[in-house]
C-alpha cells in the first residue's frame, strides 16, 4: 500500500490543502504551527473514527467547532485519500472520500463515504461503496473484472448509526474486497507518540510483538524479537553498534521477580548496565531501530521530530534507516526541523508547509526549479532549509 495523494478540506489549519505525488518516505518541514502535526492528526482521526466512530473521534478533539477550520464550523469536513492497493491480485489506484458534517443537534455524522477505483485501464472510477447518513450500497463481486459494469451485484445496507463508517462494518466481510483491505490498512497505521521516560521502565513478564505508540512496552518487544525473530534483533544490534559509539551489546534480561529490563554493554565498562542509566538518545535510537525492524512493517508510520534527544551526527543515518524501512514495504511520514536529517534526503521527499491568510498550504520542494538547480549543483537540502530557501519557495 502506498498513499499517493491526500486532500484535506476544512480540517483545522487545512482549509483546502492537497499533498500530491507522495513518495514512500515523506518529510514535512515548516515553522511551528503551520500544520505538520495536523496532518498526523488526520491519520489519527481516521483510525479513531474506524475503531470508535466519527462522533467519538470528533468529540475527542473538542467537538466539531474545534475540528473545523476557524470560521467555517457550519461547513463539512472532507478528506480524500488516493492510494495503491492490491485487490485480488490486481493493483488499483483507489480513492476513498469521507465527508463529515454536523446534524441539526450539532452531532458529527457521515454525510458521504465513497470507495472507488477503475475496473480497467480506461473508463471512469466505479463506486464500490457509497453511503450517506448510515445508508447505502456496496458491490459484492468486485473481483469480477472481466464482467460488464451492469453485471456487478449491489447490496443495499443500513448501518446502526449515521456516524459509523461503512468500511468499519462492511470491511469485516471478505466479500467486500476493497473495503476489507482499506479497513485493515487503517487499523495497522502507527502514529508514534514516543516518550523516552515510558520506554525506560521495566515491565512485568509478558508478551508484545509490536512497539506501542508511546514505547512503554520496549523491553517486551525487544524480548520478542530476541526469542522469535533473532535475525531482526541482530539487525537492531548491528545498527546500534554502527550508529551509537560505545554500545557493543543490547539484551533483554529477566529479573528474579519476573520483570524484563534492557541491559546495555558499553565497551568502556566491564559490566553491563540497565536502560535507566543510559542516555535518552541511546534509548530513543534503540526504540526506533526496534520499530523499524518489525518483521511486519506498518503500512503507514508517522513520526514527529525524530531528531529530538539525538546527536546531530546520528540523524543522517537515522534517515537512512527510515528509508530502508519504506523500501521494505512501509510508508513513512516524518516532521522535522533538523538540517542534519534533511541533508540525507532528496528534494522529492521534502514537503514544505506554511501559512497563507491564516491557513496552511503545502508545496513539494522538487517542484521549485530554483531548488532543483541548487540541489543538482551540490547544495544539500538541510543547508537550503537553514537559508530559508525551502520555506520561501514559490
Amino acid at each position: 500500500m502506498q498513499i499517493e495523494s491526500i486532500e484535506i478540506r476544512n480540517y483545522r489549519l487545512f482549509r483546502d490543502a492537497k499533498f500530491e505525488k507522495i513518495p514512500r518516505l515523506c518529510v514535512l518541514v515548516g515553522a511551528n504551527g503551520v500544520g505538520k502535526s495536523t496532518l498526523f492528526d488526520v491519520f489519527s482521526f481516521l483510525k479513531d473514527a474506524l475503531v470508535m466512530n466519527v462522533g467519538k473521534a470528533v468529540s475527542k478533539r473538542g467537538g466539531y467547532k474545534e475540528l473545523a477550520s476557524r470560521g467555517f464550523a457550519n461547513e463539512p469536513i472532507e478528506l480524500t485519500l488516493q492510494f495503491r492497493l492490491e485487490i485480488t491480485g490486481y493493483e488499483r489506484l483507489v480513492t476513498y472520500s469521507l465527508k463529515i458534517e454536523p446534524d441539526n443537534t450539532g452531532r458529527a455524522v457521515v454525510a458521504r463515504e465513497i470507495l472507488r477505483y477503475k475496473r480497467g485501464a480506461s473508463g471512469k472510477p466505479f463506486h464500490f461503496l457509497d453511503f450517506s447518513l448510515g445508508k447505502g450500497y456496496s458491490i459484492i463481486n468486485e473481483e469480477d473484472f472481466s464482467k460488464a459494469d451492469e453485471t456487478l451485484k449491489r447490496e443495499e445496507q443500513e448501518l446502526d448509526a449515521p456516524d459509523i463508517l461503512a468500511i468499519k462494518g462492511l470491511g469485516q466481510f471478505e466479500r467486500f474486497k476493497a473495503a476489507s483491505a482499506f479497513r485493515l490498512m487503517i487499523e495497522n497505521w502507527h502514529i508514534s507518540d514516543f516518550h523516552v521516560s515510558d520506554a525506560r521502565s521495566s515491565q512485568e513478564d509478558g508478551f508484545a510483538e509490536h512497539l506501542s505508540t508511546r514505547g512503554e512496552n520496549l523491553p517486551l518487544v525487544a524480548n520478542f524479537l530476541y526469542e522469535h525473530h533473532r535475525d531482526c534483533f541482530d539487525r537492531v544490534l548491528e545498527s546500534m553498534r554502527r550508529r551509537v559509539p560505545g554500545v557493543s551489546v543490547v539484551e533483554p534480561k529477566q529479573t528474579e521477580d519476573g520483570r524484563l529490563v534492557l541491559r546495555f554493554q558499553d565497551g568502556s565498562f566491564k559490566d553491563p548496565f540497565i536502560a535507566r542509566h543510559v542516555s535518552d538518545g541511546t534509548i530513543k535510537m534503540f526504540a526506533y531501530l526496534v520499530l523499524l525492524n518489525d518483521p511486519k512493517p506498518y503500512p503507514l508510520l508517522a513520526v514527529e521530530e525524530p531528531e529530538n534527544q539525538l546527536y546531530p551526527e546520528l540523524l543522517p543515518e537515522l534517515a537512512e534507516e527510515f528509508r530502508a524501512y519504506a523500501k521494505r514495504g512501509g510508508q513513512v511520514f516524518i516532521s522535522s526541523h533538523s538540517p542534519d536529517f534533511l541533508n540525507a534526503l532528496t528534494l522529492d521527499e521534502i514537503y514544505c508547509l506554511r501559512k497563507e491568510s491564516g491557513y496552511s498550504s503545502v508545496r513539494r520542494a522538487s517542484d521549485s526549479e530554483n531548488l532543483r538547480s541548487l540541489f543538482e549543483a551540490g547544495d544539500l537540502p538541510g543547508y537550503l532549509w537553514k537559508q530559508g530557501l525551502i520555506e520561501g519557495l514559490n
